[in-house]
């Protein structure tokens, strides 16, 4: 089939790949185990040899079925899937980062992406994390010792988005790793391979899978970064694999195997069916955030509102320039004079949870759960306030949100 379009090739890439008995989907495959009749054919894949599966803690026919459609979403090279999308995070820079290695990265982080980084500064890995919506603050972050570098395309829940394409022609150019998480945008409204990115990572739960019914993450490989010059890639494997796969390889046999992240064949089908209607939820799911975010930013007691589709954010023309659309995820600062948590009790149709990327309406109080444990100090150096809330856009009739939060704010 000739390229087409990016709904028309999720819908067919499982049937293109000839599944059993003509289904339209990858059947799942529970099988932990995988017998040969000649012994050869398992020793091969063992040796990266030949493809095929061994042990499904490091490959399974519906996952791989998955991996091949998020490879075709961020036009990549090729992807591992994993539970989620931290294991993703964890697996990656286990696999390729050495003591001794440094690591730059955004101070606008996830929370949970901060805490695992702070562990593995617990450990004796050299993190630095710098205000990277200033590309000086990237460039004069650089060492010789600086492996990667690792950023969010908008960040969660200020919604800062950093100097992605200047980064990338920064990590070509001194031939570090540029990791970019692209859970906020997916792989509809951007393609971090467009900016250069080496590997992008997808917590495959939020807006790919995006009914908040299976956990799930993912790391593609875009091709554009020269592992054959990286120094901690496994001599056994530089003998067994192709160049361009070594990074990869790696990661699944050092990352994946070993670690043991593993995603499971019934969550990776119901993220791979999820992902058919991906950019028909996006279109609503944004078209709702701008709405909600205009009345909001008109709304006499909301303070302020963190979006980058509004002309008021520092990076909107960035965003403009380098998004399809703005995204579904923004946060919104409450007037003082209304108390957080009895804004959010008077939601009816907003659901109180932690999750975001689904197809309904998520809202919660940041400073008080997922940035909670970073602590004062650190969520005002990432411009986390105590009325801060974050909302996850979904799909509902925009008049019927519009009232929920009319109703709450009063």
């Amino acid at each position: 089939m000739n390229k087409k379009g990016f709904t028309t090739t999720i819908l067919h890439s499982d049937r293109l790949d000839k599944p059993e008995h003509g289904a339209l989907h990858k059947p799942i495959h529970t099988s932990v185990t995988y017998g040969y009749d000649d012994v050869q054919d398992l020793v091969d894949i063992f040796q990266n040899k030949k493809k095929g599966f061994a042990y499904s803690r490091q490959g399974n026919p519906t996952v791989s079925a998955l991996e091949s459609k998020v490879t075709q979403m961020e036009n990549g090279l090729s992807t591992i899937a994993f539970s989620t999308g931290m294991a993703a995070i964890s697996a990656s820079i286990l696999a390729l980062i050495k003591h001794g290695d440094h690591i730059l990265a955004s101070s606008y982080l996830f929370g949970n992406t901060r805490s695992v980084f702070q562990s593995f500064m617990d450990m004796g890995l050299d993190i630095t994390f710098v205000d990277a919506t200033d590309f000086n603050n990237v460039k004069n972050g650089i060492k010789p010792s600086t492996k990667l570098i690792f950023v969010e395309t908008i960040a969660n829940p200020a919604t800062q988005i950093v100097e992605l394409e200047k980064i990338g022609n920064l990590c070509q150019e001194k031939g570090i790793i540029y990791m970019v998480d692209n859970t906020m945008t997916s792989p509809y409204l951007f393609q971090p391979v467009n900016v250069k990115a080496s590997l992008v990572i997808n917590s495959l739960t939020k807006y790919v899978g995006g009914h908040g019914n299976a956990l799930g993450g993912s790391v593609t490989d875009t091709g554009l970064f020269n592992w054959t010059n990286f120094p901690n890639i496994f001599e056994g494997f530089k003998t067994q694999v192709k160049p361009e796969v070594l990074g990869m390889t790696q990661i699944r046999k050092k990352g994946l195997r070993d670690a043991g992240g593993t995603l499971s064949p019934e969550a990776a089908h119901s993220i791979s069916v999820g992902s058919e209607t991906l950019a028909l939820r996006m279109e609503r799911a944004c078209n709702n955030a701008f709405a909600l975010a205009t009345y909001f930013e008109n709304h006499p007691k909301i303070k302020k509102v963190y979006y980058p589709g509004l002309a008021s954010h520092p990076q909107h023309t960035m965003a403009g320039k380098l998004f399809l659309k703005y995204g579904g995820l923004m946060s919104i600062e409450l007037d003082e004079s209304i108390d957080c948590f009895a804004f959010l009790n008077k939601l009816k149709l907003v659901v109180k949870s932690s999750n975001l990327g689904d197809t309904r309406t998520l809202a919660i109080p940041v400073a008080h759960t997922i940035f909670n444990e970073l602590g004062a100090e650190k969520r005002a150096e990432m411009g986390i306030s105590d009325s801060m809330i974050r909302l996850s856009i979904g799909i509902e009739d925009i008049d019927d949100l519009v009232g929920d939060f009319k109703a709450a704010l009063g």
